[in-house]
């Protein structure tokens, strides 16, 4: 017998199912293809909507401050669902999840498409955040599944490439759909590439459903998610209100208590919806609470910049995403220097100096005029790109670098939700600044956009002295540093 792994840990099962990979050639391409196709999609959503959001909201009648919903809608939902795919894929079978889910986030794209109103289009977005959900952490299942161990870092180099790909084109794409077609399309353009990836999973991905399938955390599930929503609402409330302020502090505060009885509740199950024991250990501890911060400040830019571009300046979304693009490019130049960086300063100066870059990057958008050549916007997007790109990758190093492997796939699954939380708090933050500076109801103007850049920055840089919190041992053994 053989083992695969599961969201529980490794489970015996017949050898003849196990690595596809090595009984096909053909599988060794395809089955990288299908999941770089959901990978595709994920990644481009990401990025694409956010150039046209002020297209969106003249169209639906909103403001763009409130069209800050359709994004942390979609975030939310994918950290909300990501604990529940590995189980789901255990119980009913990898091959039949992915497929679901493709389907899924193809569907609810259409849909996004066809909204008429506001309330339609971020339920929509909810809808497709769930199927991305279950849809790359699953694609990453039927891979490590396909794939022996020595053959599994080249096909995570081809399953990558869309992540990387897909934040450079999406910027572009979306700026160049809404000009010249309809921001409609920003999310159409989904329906082909999802179309495909389900042909290709229903005939090529092998499903491999267990007999014993781990237990599910249903009780778990229910607070954190419960919480986590009602939250999320209170913040994009801020700036914008939608419902009584009463109400809000009532909802907000419920969700707070909610997340807080997860905490006791957590401690006494063995197998929680999300394993907050793994905050023992320090390296994680510091990446997700320090970089969680400094995470919230660097994602809020993405959002502002375009709205910057557009409001403030005036300019098209062609333009607009012509000037953001170049941000994404900053992976491309991190990579291949990020372990000397590493071995250079180790986590823990790497980390404390780089925030400081990030925050002082971040504060000279609030020097950017329309007069501004665009060579130099550029060149200052593109710096900004690689700051956070290098805090990024560290962050997520340090995080699992002194986990247990047994622990590995609880830390996956809480390193995952928090991720997504940062980007979607980021972009309700940096709205809720942009409505309270530019007043109920007001367009914001330059001057108003500069001082939430500066605000957004100042969060940044007081993550910055929680790094200083790591330990000259802290991921050694991964960064190669010695003092």
């Amino acid at each position: 017998m053989a083992t695969i792994p599961t969201s529980a840990g490794p489970t015996s099962v017949d050898p003849d199912l196990v690595y596809a990979a090595l009984r096909s050639r053909k599988l060794r391409l395809l089955i990288p293809l299908i999941v770089a196709f959901a990978f595709m999609m994920e990644q481009l959503d990401a990025t694409i909507v956010t150039t046209a959001i002020p297209d969106i909201a003249r169209s639906l009648g909103v403001t763009a401050l409130q069209m800050s919903a359709t994004v942390t809608a979609y975030v939310l939902s994918l950290a909300v669902f990501m604990p529940v795919s590995g189980w789901v894929a255990d119980r009913y079978g990898a091959r039949r999840v992915f497929a679901v889910a493709l389907f899924i986030f193809t569907a609810a794209s259409a849909l996004c498409g066809l909204s008429g109103n506001l309330p339609m289009l971020v339920a929509m977005r909810v809808l497709q955040g769930f199927g991305g959900a279950m849809m790359t952490p699953v694609g990453r299942l039927v891979l490590i599944r396909a794939f022996p161990r020595n053959q599994l870092v080249t096909a995570m180099t081809y399953m990558t490439i869309p992540a990387v790909v897909g934040p450079v084109i999406g910027p572009l794409l979306g700026g160049f759909l809404t000009t010249y077609a309809s921001w409609r399309w920003v999310f159409y353009v989904n329906v082909p590439i999802g179309l495909v990836g389900i042909l290709l999973a229903l005939r090529f991905v092998e499903d491999q459903p267990l007999s014993t399938p781990p237990r599910f955390d249903m009780v778990g599930f229910l607070l954190c998610g419960s919480g986590l929503g009602l939250v999320q609402f209170g913040l994009e409330n801020l700036g914008h209100p939608m419902l009584p302020t009463a109400a809000v502090v009532a909802m907000t505060t419920a969700g707070v208590l909610l997340l807080a009885a997860f905490v006791p509740y957590s401690r006494g199950r063995r197998d929680p919806a999300l394993d907050l024991g793994l905050f023992a250990i320090r390296s994680f501890r510091v990446s997700t609470l320090a970089g969680g911060l400094s995470r919230i400040g660097v994602n809020a830019v993405p959002f502002m910049l375009p709205l910057l571009f557009q409001i403030g300046f005036g300019l098209s979304p062609v333009v607009s995403g012509s000037l953001t693009f170049v941000s994404s490019m900053g992976t491309w130049v991190v990579r291949p220097v990020s372990a000397g960086l590493l071995r250079r300063f180790g986590f823990r100066g790497l980390l404390t100096g780089n925030g400081v870059v990030c925050a002082a990057m971040i504060a000279s958008f609030a020097l950017v005029r329309p007069s501004t050549p665009h060579w130099l916007v550029l060149l200052m997007v593109l710096a900004f790109g690689i700051a956070r790109s290098t805090q990024f990758m560290t962050t997520n190093t340090l995080t699992y670098s002194d986990m247990p492997a047994e622990r590995l796939s609880r830390g996956t699954s809480l390193g995952g939700v928090i991720q997504q939380l940062t980007i979607s708090f980021g972009v309700s933050i940096a709205a809720a600044a942009l409505g309270v500076i530019a007043g109920e109801g007001n367009r914001p103007s330059v001057a108003d956009f500069h001082k939430a850049f500066l605000l957004v920055a100042v969060i940044t840089l007081v993550s910055a002295p929680g790094f200083l919190r790591l330990r000259t041992e802290d991921g050694a053994d991964v960064s190669g540093y010695r003092r």
